[in-house]
C-alpha cells in the first residue's frame, strides 16, 4: 500500500516482542536500509542478536546494508544527490566512515582487531564509565580469547546502573561457553591424559550451562525459547524427564514448535516410548511445509522409530521418501539397498 513508515513501524513493534526471531530482524533491518529510516534500532537489533547466536552470514549482510545506509546519510550522499551539500563533506567524513565500518565488522581480522582493543585500552583511561566502550573492548578480547580480560569488563559493566540488560547476562555466559572450547581446543590430542581432560572439561561446560540456563528460565519463565534452549541442555545431560517437561512447553512457541517436536519424540525414543515418538514425529511432519533438511530429519527419526518398534517395512517406507529425493542424506541409502537385497 505505499506506507513505508508504517510497515518500518510495525516490524519495530514485531522485533520488541520477538529479538530472537532472525528472519524477522532482518527484514526489519532491510527495510529500514531500503526506506532511508532511523537505522539506531535496527542496528541494535542485529547486535543483540548476534551476541546471541554468534556469527551469521545473513545478519553481517543485514549489518552491511544498515552500515552502507548510513554512510550514505551520515557521509552526505544524501544530500548530495538532492543537491544540497558538497563532496568537500563526503571528504571530511570519509575516515570516520571507514572507521566504523571496521567496528561494525562481526569477523574483524586480526590487525584491525588488535588496533581497535588498542585505541578502545587508551580511551578507556578517559572515559572510564563508558559503558559502550567497556562492552566493544570486551566483545574484542573475546574475539582474541582474551576471556578473564572479558569477563572482568562485562562484570564492570553488570555493577553500574546497566546491570539489568538481559543481554548482558547472555553475553558473559556466552564467553564463558566460549572459554571452555578455547581451552578443549588446546588440549593435546597425543597426550594419554587428554580424553580424561576432555571429558572433564565438558562436563563442566555442560554444568555451568545448565546452572546459568535455569536462572534465565527462573528470571523469564514465560520465554518458550529460554524452555527450549533448557530442554536441550537437559537432554544433552541425559535428564530425559527434564528435557521432555521443557520440550512440551516450548511447543508453544511457534518459531521453536518443530525442533521443540523433534528433540520430544527423541526424548520419548530414549525412554523406549516409541509409540508416542512415532505420534509427535507424524504430527510435525504434517506440520512442516516444504522438503527440506528439517522434514528430512524429522522422516529420517519416524524411520527410526518405527524400525526400533520392529516395523521394519514401514520404517523402509519413511527411508525411501528421503531417498527418492537425497540419495545422499546420512545413510538411507545403505538402509533401502538392505532392505532391497533382503528381497
Amino acid at each position: 500500500m505505499e506506507f513505508p513508515k508504517t510497515a518500518v513501524l510495525s516490524l519495530e513493534t514485531l522485533v520488541k516482542h520477538s529479538p530472537k526471531d532472525k528472519a524477522l530482524v532482518i527484514e526489519f533491518a532491510n527495510l529500514v536500509a531500503e526506506t532511508k529510516g532511523n537505522a539506531t534500532v535496527a542496528e541494535k537489533a542485529i547486535e543483540e542478536l548476534i551476541r546471541t547466536v554468534g556469527y551469521d552470514t545473513d545478519l553481517q549482510q543485514a549489518q552491511k546494508n544498515l552500515s552502507a545506509h548510513k554512510v550514505m546519510d551520515e557521509g552526505g550522499y544524501g544530500a548530495l544527490e538532492s543537491g544540497e551539500g558538497s563532496y568537500r563533506d563526503i571528504l571530511r567524513n570519509k575516515t570516520e566512515a571507514v572507521s566504523l565500518e571496521q567496528e561494525k565488522r562481526v569477523q574483524k581480522t586480526e590487525d584491525v582487531a588488535e588496533r581497535l582493543i588498542g585505541e578502545y585500552e587508551e580511551r578507556l583511561h578517559t572515559e572510564p564509565n563508558n559503558l559502550k566502550l567497556l562492552r566493544s573492548l570486551a566483545e574484542l578480547y573475546t574475539q582474541k580469547n582474551k576471556f578473564p580480560e572479558a569477563l572482568e569488563l562485562y562484570q564492570r559493566i553488570k555493577g553500574s546502573e546497566a546491570g539489568g540488560d538481559a543481554t548482558l547476562d547472555q553475553a558473559i555466559a556466552t564467553t564463558q561457553v566460549r572459554q571452555f572450547d578455547f581451552q578443549l581446543a588446546q588440549l593435546d590430542a597425543s597426550a594419554p591424559e587428554q580424553a580424561e581432560q576432555a571429558a572433564k572439561l565438558t562436563a563442566e561446560k555442560l554444568a555451568f550451562q545448565l546452572a546459568e540456563c535455569q536462572k534465565r528460565v527462573e528470571k523469564y519463565p514465560t520465554d518458550l525459547a529460554i524452555r527450549f534452549e533448557m530442554g536441550v541442555l537437559y537432554f544433552q545431560a541425559g535428564k530425559i524427564s527434564e528435557a521432555i517437561a521443557e520440550f512440551q512447553k516450548a511447543q508453544g512457541n511457534p518459531h521453536k514448535r518443530l525442533a521443540a517436536m523433534s528433540y520430544l519424540a527423541q526424548s520419548f525414543a530414549r525412554r523406549k516410548m516409541f509409540d508416542l515418538a512415532a505420534r509427535t514425529l507424524q504430527t510435525a511432519i504434517k506440520e512442516k511445509v516444504g522438503f527440506d533438511d528439517e522434514k528430512k530429519d524429522l522422516i529420517y527419526q519416524l524411520g527410526c522409530v518405527l524400525d526400533g518398534m520392529g516395523k521394519k517395512e514401514e520404517a523402509v517406507e519413511q527411508f525411501k521418501i528421503i531417498y527418492e529425493s537425497d540419495i545422499s542424506y546420512k545413510d538411507v541409502a545403505a538402509k533401502v539397498d538392505a532392505f532391497y537385497a533382503a528381497q
